[in-house]
């Protein structure tokens, strides 16, 4: 096949695609999409005073009175759920989890213009926990009282409920919640590291106390928070303590912290638990495939032996997800969604399919394979399961709905959610009361006022069935601690150009297909260079499909440098670009785009792919500058 090209003074784009009935159409799932409005969810759960360029217009300023009763600022944070609760362990594990992405999928997050939206939710977290640490064996560990905020059904602008703050202190310990307070800010502080390496050094001093105060002083958080035990009770702070150690030696390289995790291995459970779960409670899986990533770039040494035992370990949990464990399997329901528990069960899923998909990199990058009492499996199976929980996730079930709020044609409108469900105070200024709020709106049978865009409800049952009721919390109530997970696992996948490219996941049919489709195949020319031309372009079309009355197309760009030498900052002007566009970063500039962070420069012989989707005529593309 010949090549065509364009030349360098910006000669448009020559191509000839030829039409021929092929597969049915089908519609396409939008990962980048659904990680924009994944981040919108974290907005909403904003407490304290929102900044100016807060997206989510029907929040205002709440809580900001939070620690005053008790002698300590404690404004800001993330309210829990659909409840206005700061409870301080499923927060810390939903820091930990934004952290993970942005240290994992730094490229990914990068490549869609996500990264400084990531660190805005962390940081979020990060900055309370900071205020909520004022000294090293202090621990504020949740504003509110979970009691009497479930007895009202309010805005969080109009709290009349009670704003008790709780603490942890040596005579009050809680290991756990310390502990993963420690992981959060120490994942945090490599987050970062990169960008503000000032703040990166204040949460990793953060971390390295809580994680000694939660060491020397061992207990259940919830012995001294009882308040939290109806809510969120802990099953047990060896877990948290490994994870943080886990954390502190990735941010910070000390032998210590490692030493750590491999003493207390068999003692803690890191090297005797095999799990079947991921969750703000048990964090055995996490542990065992961060460890795990120790061993496989070859850096175990002396604790080699100790680290085959973790990842022993994680090769149990992630043989399980794939019913590959002799028997010894999760669960899935007939849809294939993992099936943990009947409350708020997507959580479990969500988790899972993160860090199976970060397992999948650590043992791709190491070329292992995952060996499983049924079969060694290629790597690339734990990222086409973590694909198959987002695809259900995302519409690909029995019912064709979309667990995450907003994403897609049909979604939960009635969620268990105070704000979503009552008018904006912007809207509706007269404060709601705490029974009034039952009577006139959590009964009634209409759709929310509000869209809590990106929020994953509880999701369904072991048959697949969900109702869409606001009073089915077990259901339709979101979570900090199940959608944290899905930012990492969203960039994974729409970074992920080697299976579907571009983010877009092949999905359930849902409709009816047209009696016929087609398929573009490229026929290529070539446009013969200018003199000095040293960049060329390789348009092709991947694939196509019909919704509505459109056909779509999505088209890879090759961009690739012929000359001799290196070249950087290269920009590029695209022209009649109707759709989204995956790979390159906008630069401000109308039409103009540049190559993300990570690819500054392209090599002698070097080539770098965008991908953009529209129906039309493909996009005209051309060469600005470059050095």
């Amino acid at each position: 096949m010949r090549k065509f090209g364009v030349s360098f003074s910006g000669v448009s784009l020559l191509l000839t695609v030829l039409l021929a009935a092929a597969t049915a159409a089908a519609e396409y799932y939008n990962y980048g999409n659904a990680l924009d409005k994944t981040f919108l969810f974290f907005e909403a759960q904003r407490s304290g005073k929102l900044p100016a360029a807060q997206r989510v217009k029907w929040r205002g300023h709440s809580g900001l009175k939070d620690g005053l009763a008790q002698g300590v600022s404690l404004e800001g944070g993330y309210y829990d759920a659909g409840d206005h609760v700061k409870f301080g362990l499923p927060m810390a594990f939903a820091v930990t989890m934004l952290s993970w992405a942005a240290v994992d999928n730094r490229k990914e997050l990068s490549a869609s213009n996500q990264m400084q939206q990531t660190l805005w939710s962390i940081r979020w977290g990060t900055d309370y926990f900071i205020k909520a640490h004022p000294q090293p064996n202090v621990l504020w560990g949740q504003v509110g009282d979970g009691e009497s905020d479930h007895y009202c059904w309010e805005r969080a602008e109009d709290m009349t409920t009670s704003r008790t703050a709780y603490k942890l202190d040596q005579y009050h310990p809680g290991s756990d919640l310390a502990g993963e307070t420690a992981a959060a800010l120490a994942a945090a502080s490599l987050a970062f590291k990169p960008f503000n390496s000032s703040y990166s050094a204040l949460l990793l001093s953060h971390a390295k106390e809580l994680f000694s105060f939660a060491d020397k002083y061992r207990g259940l958080y919830t012995d001294s928070i009882p308040n939290a035990k109806a809510f969120y009770m802990s099953s047990g702070y060896s877990d948290e303590l490994l994870w943080a150690a886990a954390w502190l030696h990735r941010a910070t390289g000390d032998q210590y912290y490692l030493k750590y995790a491999m003493d207390n291995a068999g003692y803690m459970g890191g090297t005797g638990w095999g799990m079947k779960e991921f969750s703000w409670d048990n964090k055995y899986a996490g542990v065992q495939i961060l460890l795990s990533k120790v061993l496989l770039e070859g850096k175990g040494g002396v604790y080699t032996s100790t680290l085959k035992q973790y990842q022993t370990k994680a090769d149990y949990f992630a043989c399980a997800c794939l019913k590959k464990n002799g028997g010894y399997n999760i669960k899935t329901t007939a849809g294939g969604l993992m099936y943990v528990r009947e409350w708020n069960n997507l959580q479990y899923a969500s988790a899972a399919a993160y860090i199976l998909a970060v397992y999948s990199d650590y043992l791709s990058a190491a070329n292992a394979k995952l060996n499983c009492p049924d079969g060694s499996v290629q790597p690339q199976a734990l990222l086409d399961f973590a694909r198959s929980q987002a695809d259900y996730i995302l519409g690909k079930n029995r019912l064709g709905m979309s667990y995450v709020v907003g994403y897609g044609p049909k979604y939960p409108i009635r969620v268990h959610h105070r704000g979503s469900s009552i008018p904006s105070i912007y809207v509706q200024r007269s404060s709601v009361n705490c029974v009034q709020g039952f009577d006139s709106w959590y009964r009634r049978s209409q759709a929310d006022p509000n869209i809590i865009y990106g929020a994953l409800v509880g999701g369904p049952d072991q048959n697949d069935y969900y109702s869409d009721d606001r009073s089915n919390y077990e259901q339709s109530e979101p979570t900090l601690s199940g959608t944290a997970p899905l930012i990492g696992l969203f960039a994974k996948l729409s970074g992920n150009l080697g299976s579907y490219g571009g983010g877009l996941s092949k999905p359930y049919q849902t409709t009816k297909p047209p009696a016929s489709s087609y398929t573009a195949t490229p026929t290529t020319y070539y446009s013969p260079k200018q003199s000095g031309a040293q960049i060329e372009f390789l348009h092709s079309i991947t694939t196509n499909w019909m919704a509505g009355n459109t056909r779509y197309y999505r088209h890879k760009v090759i961009i690739k440098n012929n000359s001799q030498k290196s070249i950087s900052d290269l920009k590029l002007k695209i022209e009649n670009l109707s759709g989204p566009i995956w790979g390159l970063n906008p630069t401000g500039q109308k039409n103009t785009y540049q190559l993300p962070q990570w690819q500054k420069t392209l090599r002698a012989g070097q080539a770098y792919d965008f991908v953009y989707v529209q129906g039309g005529p493909q996009a005209k593309v051309s060469v600005l500058s470059y050095n």
